[in-house]
């Protein structure tokens, strides 16, 4: 708990990198176009519970992740968002099952430790391009999921964003009262969220094999 501590506390924050395609205005909500660099990620899903709740638990065990939890016992430093991959029910509520995420640092993207936490899994994503638009405050469930009605009815009816789940960033740890940011987040269609990586230990085993054998 104090790696995680010192690691989220005296740690440079690295931001996920992107690149601004556009921005656009409608109804005084203010969002922008983004195209994202893909890398790996680490990440743990949780299902049965509330929003608030398993998006709390999910975000604990990264940042002790990168705070030293890991066969390495490094710390990692800290990277920003801690992105939760929220699924939308019929009436506009988040249903009880999240991916909570934060992408490795780059130092780490290469050969990332593995977590000792065996419900954190590697993934490998691709880049992709997204809708966004930022707010501030503590955030909670109400908050993303207003504002994901917001983004959708300035993005319109033939706007081509997946509408199966959603990106809920949040930027600052919890000790940063003012200045908060918060993002709600739509992938287009036509790029990818992610897909597995093989387990890392899985990956180690299987080239100490191929050594042996040659």
């Amino acid at each position: 708990m104090l790696g995680m501590v010192k690691n989220s506390l005296l740690s440079t924050v690295e931001a996920w990198p992107y690149r601004l395609l556009s921005k656009g205005e409608k109804d005084q909500l203010s969002y922008e176009e983004r195209a994202c660099e893909g890398g790996r990620f680490a990440a743990v899903e949780l299902v049965g519970k509330p929003f608030d709740e398993a998006s709390k638990e999910g975000a604990v065990k990264l940042l002790k992740y990168v705070g030293g939890s890991n066969d390495k016992g490094v710390g990692m430093g800290m990277t920003a968002p801690v992105s939760i991959t929220a699924f939308p029910a019929e009436d506009g509520s988040f249903q009880q099952k999240v991916k909570v995420s934060l992408r490795i640092p780059s130092q780490f993207q290469d050969n990332p430790p593995c977590p000792t936490d065996e419900s954190i899994k590697i993934e490998e994503r691709q880049g992709m391009t997204i809708y966004s638009t930022q707010f501030g405050g503590y955030a909670k469930e109400a908050d993303y999921v207003n504002y994901a009605a917001k983004l959708k009815a300035a993005l319109g009816s033939d706007a081509a964003y997946r509408k199966d789940f959603y990106l809920c960033n949040g930027y600052d740890p919890p000790m940063k009262p003012y200045g908060r940011r918060n993002e709600i987040v739509m992938e287009l269609r036509h790029t990818f969220l992610s897909h597995h990586l093989m387990p890392i230990d899985n990956q180690r085993q299987q080239m100490d094999t191929k050594e042996e054998a040659m």
